[in-house]
C-alpha cells in the first residue's frame, strides 16, 4: 500500500450527497477477479454517455479539461454509503484518487479507504464549500494540500482546516501498511508466542 504523508493535488468538486458505492462503481463494472482495471469503471454511469460504451460524457466533472489529473475529491454528506463493496475504493485508488474530503462518509467505506491508501478527511460542509469555491476559479493552479502528520488541509489562497483521525488508522496510512502489514510488524512476537504456547500446551497442536 502506498504511504500517505503529505499530498498536494488537483481537487474536483463532486458536490452531491449520498453518493453510494453503486454510483462509484456500478455492479456491471465488477467483472474482474482482481483490482486491476477497475478504475475504468469509476463513476461509469455518469462518466460515460451510455452504459454499454466508453464514450466520455463531456458534462461529467472528471472529464472536463480543467479537472484533468484530479487526485482529490470534494463531496457531500454520506459519501460511500450503500453496499460494502471494496471495489469502490479500489476503483478510486486505481484512477488516482488519494484523498476525499466530505462532511461524512459511509462507515464501511471510510474504513475501506484507510486500508487501501486513500485518506478520507471529514470537514464541515461549510469548509468543503469554501475549498470548492476557491479551487473552481482555476483548478489546475489552485491545488489543495493535505498534511496527514499535522492533520491539516490548506489551500493556495490561505484556507486552513484541521481534521481528526483515529491514531491507528493514521499510522497505517503514514507507513503504507494495510491490516496484514500492520500485523506483520509483530511477526517475531507472534512466533515467540506460538513457540511458548506449543511447549506449554502441546496437545493443542497436531503431531506429524
Amino acid at each position: 500500500m502506498k504511504a500517505f504523508t503529505t499530498h498536494c493535488g488537483i481537487a474536483a468538486p463532486l458536490l452531491r450527497i449520498n453518493i453510494d458505492t453503486d454510483a462509484i462503481i456500478p455492479s456491471r463494472e465488477m467483472r474482474r477477479v482482481s483490482k486491476k482495471g477497475l478504475g475504468e469503471g469509476l463513476f461509469a454511469s455518469s462518466r460515460y454517455v451510455m452504459s454499454d460504451s466508453r464514450e466520455l460524457n463531456p458534462d461529467f466533472i472528471l472529464n472536463k479539461a480543467e479537472y484533468a489529473n484530479t487526485t482529490i475529491l470534494l463531496t457531500g454528506n454520506n459519501f460511500g454509503c450503500g453496499s460494502s463493496r471494496e471495489h469502490a475504493v479500489w476503483a478510486l485508488a486505481e484512477y488516482g484518487i488519494r484523498a476525499i474530503i466530505a462532511p461524512s462518509f459511509g462507515a464501511i467505506f471510510y474504513q475501506n479507504c484507510m486500508r487501501n491508501g486513500i485518506l478520507p478527511v471529514v470537514l464541515s460542509n461549510e469548509a468543503v464549500m469554501q475549498l470548492s469555491d476557491e479551487i473552481m476559479q482555476d483548478p489546475q493552479k489552485l491545488k489543495i494540500e493535505i498534511d496527514l502528520q499535522e492533520q491539516k488541509v490548506s489551500s493556495k489562497k490561505g484556507l486552513h482546516f484541521e481534521f481528526d483521525i483515529e491514531t491507528g488508522s493514521k499510522e497505517m496510512l503514514l507507513n503504507g501498511l494495510d491490516s496484514i502489514g500492520l500485523t506483520l510488524q509483530y511477526e517475531a512476537d507472534i512466533k515467540a508466542f506460538e513457540q511458548q504456547t506449543q511447549k506449554q500446551h502441546s496437545w493443542l497442536y497436531l503431531q506429524n
